[in-house]
């Protein structure tokens, strides 16, 4: 069963196409995740999976509510817990989770059992009194998600809730949205940490210009369109006729100098790299360093769009 459908919605800015034809469905009890570049038209497509903005065209149904016609019924499905920190500061950790459950309509005898469950559930029942503005960026991270979870949605939106956070809020995050889904709660979650998407995901989107240019489970994108990757580290900056003899082996799809390496982008890593170190050897260029990246989600990310996810 799927909670969420979309079909070919379009979201249009005058003559700038956000989203343009998009298309898919995220199915009930899983993780889907949604990449893309910097305007690739992820938030377009949340905000109108959220009902803050209407589509120029196209249908998006969420838990068989329409986001047009119906969409009380649909902000009642879902929780959101967005990119920018949505708390006041002067307010401690429960008082916040009062504030955001009343402006939500929780009935409040279910608020005030759900805000020590919430506090428990995110790490923070310790910290319940604790004005916001003394948490560090990590608790905010987690008391922004249990805002999200406040009035026991059957959608979960995340929208990079791990940015700029310590490894152990990031790691709590990780086992309550686990925890969470395996508990049967639908989640659609984006992210500029391709990592997360593979631990975390089942299917990824990857969009680009307003568009969905591949989607299927992680690993089966890996498998299909997965490149090795070669950094080598170099003493001396490489010169424009050393990048073009080692761009044209026939193993190499893109070869690039940043940070004193060579970045290869190879369709079969290992023989790449014996032609690779015949060149620097013919042109006594001395290697410094040399790792060999597993193909992942983040090459095969480059190959679809040409860009670094954080472009």
């Amino acid at each position: 069963m799927d909670v969420v459908t979309v079909e070919d919605l379009h979201k249009h800015y005058g003559e700038v196409h956000a989203v343009d034809g998009v298309s898919f469905e995220i199915r009930e009890g899983e993780i889907f995740g949604l990449l893309g570049p910097n305007g690739a038209g992820k938030t377009t497509t949340i905000d109108v999976l959220c009902t803050y903005t209407d589509p120029t065209a196209g249908r998006a149904v969420v838990a068989g509510h329409s986001v047009t016609a119906e969409p009380d019924a649909v902000k009642r499905a879902i929780g959101v817990v967005p990119q920018e920190i949505a708390l006041y500061p002067d307010l401690n950790a429960a008082e916040n989770l009062r504030f955001y459950g009343r402006m939500y309509d929780v009935p409040r005898a279910r608020l005030e059992r759900r805000i020590p469950e919430m506090l428990h559930l995110v790490g923070l029942a310790e910290h319940a009194r604790k004005r916001v503005e003394h948490y560090s960026g990590g608790m905010k991270r987690r008391l922004n998600l249990a805002v999200g979870l406040l009035g026991e949605p059957r959608f979960l939106m995340l929208d990079e809730p791990t940015v700029g956070v310590d490894p152990q809020s990031r790691n709590a995050i990780f086992e309550n949205i686990q925890a969470l889904n395996q508990e049967g709660l639908t989640i659609l979650y984006t992210t500029h940490y391709m990592e997360e998407a593979e631990l975390l995901c089942d299917r990824v989107a990857i969009m680009d210009q307003g568009r969905i240019i591949a989607l299927d489970p992680p690993q089966d994108l890996i498998k299909a369109l997965g490149t090795g990757i070669i950094h080598i580290g170099l003493r001396d900056r490489p010169d424009d006729a050393l990048l073009a003899r080692l761009g044209s082996l026939p193993q190499i799809k893109s070869v690039f100098y940043r940070d004193d390496a060579l970045v290869f982008e190879t369709v079969d890593a290992e023989r790449a790299l014996l032609g690779i170190i015949e060149i620097l050897n013919e042109m006594d260029t001395a290697m410094t360093s040399l790792e060999i990246l597993e193909p992942n989600l983040e090459s095969v990310f480059i190959q679809l769009t040409g860009k670094q996810l954080r472009d």
